[in-house]
């Protein structure tokens, strides 16, 4: 609690406390999960997290690598809200369970953030 009564936002939270949470979009419609968070090592800073989406008990399930900063954590609900509807998710840049990519590829993450109107954290 803050000085006037009311809970306070956290600053820091350990990944696994987010890892699962829904990701749900501005019309409340359920987009999926989060599944991991990719860290870059040389920057320190989530390169992207993987979100899975569709799929039926886990299995056909669509990844796509999303960027930190296209997303807002909702602490009340506990999930990410992402500014995408089911249909553009459904044509964003997804990827393989076995075939994960390389954000230091600049050329792909510059590709990633443009999808979601983001700016990428390296620049």
């Amino acid at each position: 609690m803050n000085k006037t009564g009311t809970k306070e936002r956290p600053r820091v939270l350990g990944a696994t406390t987010l890892k699962g949470n829904s990701v749900v979009n501005l019309m409340n419609e359920n987009l999926g999960s989060i599944e991991e968070f990719m860290i870059d090592l040389e920057d320190g800073r989530i390169g992207y997290c993987v979100l899975s989406f569709g799929g039926v008990l886990g299995l056909g399930n669509k990844l796509f690598a999303v960027p930190w900063s296209a997303m807002a954590l909702d602490t009340n609900r506990h999930c990410f809200v992402l500014n995408v509807s089911k249909e553009q998710l459904k044509n964003a840049p997804g990827f393989d369970k076995n075939d994960w990519p390389d954000m230091t590829d600049r050329e792909w993450g510059e590709s990633i953030y443009s999808f979601y109107s983001a700016r990428p954290y390296w620049r």
